[in-house]
């Protein structure tokens, strides 16, 4: 199984994720989008997939500073694909493309579900 894992390497959530694939013994190939950013084809499938809400990460401080006219991007998906490339640390962390879809955050009982 190739596991495609994107994240930013010192966030704890992204920490707890590796750590667990490696538990597994799972081998993944990491994006960093700090070092290699986000392809916007890959965040519109991901919006696509699993809908804004889900990918777009509303809780952090990047989210937080944005004027409300940037805000208002995310309410439609060409405009959040846009914001979110601009802005990768707005993505939730992480997200893990495999064989049998895309999880989107960590949570370990999805992930022992679709991974293990």
């Amino acid at each position: 199984m190739t596991i495609h894992f994107y994240g930013i390497p010192n966030c704890d959530t992204v920490k707890k994720a590796r750590k667990w694939l490696e538990a597994q013994g799972l081998d993944y190939t990491f994006h960093d989008y700090k070092k290699e950013g986000a392809d916007p084809g890959k965040v519109a499938s991901w919006i696509a997939d699993k809908g804004v809400d889900v990918v777009l990460n509303k809780r952090g401080t990047t989210w937080r500073k944005l004027a409300d006219a940037e805000k208002a991007q995310a309410d439609e998906a060409a405009g959040a694909v846009d914001l979110l490339v601009a802005n990768p640390s707005m993505i939730k962390r992480p997200v893990v493309e495999h064989a049998g879809g895309l999880l989107v955050g960590f949570k370990e009982a999805d992930w022992e579900a679709a991974l293990a």
